[in-house]
């Protein structure tokens, strides 16, 4: 698909741009107004991701983490615009564990239709585009890649390393203490995709850029990503947080009970 093609280079443009101030040791870091870290990759990722979409589709309005806010009325109006995280997992990079990416996603009216995850650091990029199927690039080439069925090979749990919060280890204990790997960034949802992992419960805040991308390549690999009531999640909603969600292989992990059993012993 020409387009992905686009956006896979794109990405690792952006990626080059970050790894270069990773290399540096120079981050420039501060802080937002919410508290969160922003460096001097964030910037130049968004810099040269906003000029490359703007060059390869100017008619298609941009909504970036790094870029400034857009109201929800003329959002609305917005039936297809590209959603971009430019560096997601800020704090990974800052700790310089490798595990941060490069998200870019096109949205058509509420979903993700195709998506981009590139982990400079890692060499590795996931790609996906609807109807066409999830891969993932690495040293070794390109390969497909599908959602893990937990029956054949056993329930595997992926969480954040930087925001597990409370309610997961006693999660984990109910549902067995099955193998949980913890990986930043929205790698968490590509171990999914690519049955690394087959259950990934987010209990915890998110943005829908930091998402999107891996949204559409979780789907095109046969997984699901719902909130806590099973419904799918929207993007371009009138507040951009999303709500608590998990991410299930193929078939989905009946995680329900489970975690309705340990929120009621929390109160």
């Amino acid at each position: 698909m020409p387009l992905l093609d686009d956006i896979v280079r794109i990405a690792r443009d952006a990626g080059n741009a970050i790894l270069e101030v990773y290399r540096s040791g120079d981050f420039g870091a501060t802080l937002k107004d919410d508290r969160s870290p922003l460096t001097l990759a964030d910037c130049r990722a968004h810099d040269v991701i906003a000029a490359e979409l703007g060059a390869l589709a100017p008619e298609t309005p941009l909504l970036s983490e790094e870029s400034e806010s857009v109201d929800a009325a003329t959002r609305r109006a917005w039936e297809r615009f590209w959603l971009v995280d430019p560096l997601d997992g800020t704090k990974e990079f800052l700790r310089r564990n490798d595990e941060f990416t490069v998200n870019i996603a096109l949205i058509e009216r509420g979903r993700a239709v195709l998506g981009v995850v590139h982990a400079p650091a890692l060499g590795v990029t996931y790609a996906a585009a609807e109807g066409e199927g999830a891969w993932r690039t690495d040293l070794a080439g390109t390969t497909q890649v599908h959602a893990s069925d937990y029956r054949r090979d056993g329930l595997r749990v992926v969480a954040s390393r930087s925001h597990a919060g409370a309610v997961l280890p006693r999660l984990l204990e109910r549902l067995g203490n099955p193998p949980c790997v913890s990986r930043g960034s929205s790698l968490k949802l590509c171990l999914v995709a690519d049955g690394a992992a087959n259950l990934y419960p987010r209990l915890g805040p998110t943005m829908e850029w930091d998402i999107a991308a891996a949204a559409c390549i979780v789907a095109e690999a046969g997984g699901t990503l719902t909130d806590l009531a099973g419904e799918p999640l929207a993007f371009n909603k009138p507040d951009l947080h999303n709500p608590e969600f998990v991410v299930c292989g193929d078939p989905p992990y009946p995680w329900r009970a489970a975690l309705e059993s340990v929120r009621a012993e929390a109160g």
